[in-house]
């Protein structure tokens, strides 16, 4: 059984920081790409950010410039830090990756974290 726990979310002013951090656990062989995807009310879920496991990062336009994803292939961790967050940063956001358990590849999500960036 594999999960994804998330942590970091909640409420900052426009223009702060903060930094989104995901742990996952159990049975792993290895973890391909990992990144975050964001929901906001009545929009469809949308790409933040992705990375590789060599490394390569991808991000949407929205966030281009504001927010940085990395992480550690040791800890299993992927982790999102938001800068001159804005009021349209608002959503939850959810962890996913794709992980080997020796056998098969499969994707995983997390549980979801809250952002809100008021104004």
């Amino acid at each position: 059984q594999v999960q994804l726990v998330e942590s970091g979310g909640g409420l900052v002013q426009a223009g702060g920081s903060l930094r989104l951090s995901c742990a996952a656990s159990g049975t792993i062989f290895h973890i391909d790409t990992m990144g975050w995807y964001r929901q906001a009310p009545g929009k469809q879920r949308e790409l933040v950010a992705g990375i590789t496991r060599g490394g390569n990062t991808n991000y949407g336009d929205p966030v281009n410039g504001r927010f940085t994803i990395s992480r550690d292939n040791v800890k299993n961790t992927v982790c999102l830090q938001m800068n001159s967050l804005k009021p349209e940063d608002t959503a939850v956001y959810y962890c996913t990756a794709s992980i080997n358990n020796s056998s098969y590849t499969s994707d995983y999500w997390g549980q979801g974290t809250q952002v809100t960036a008021s104004s």
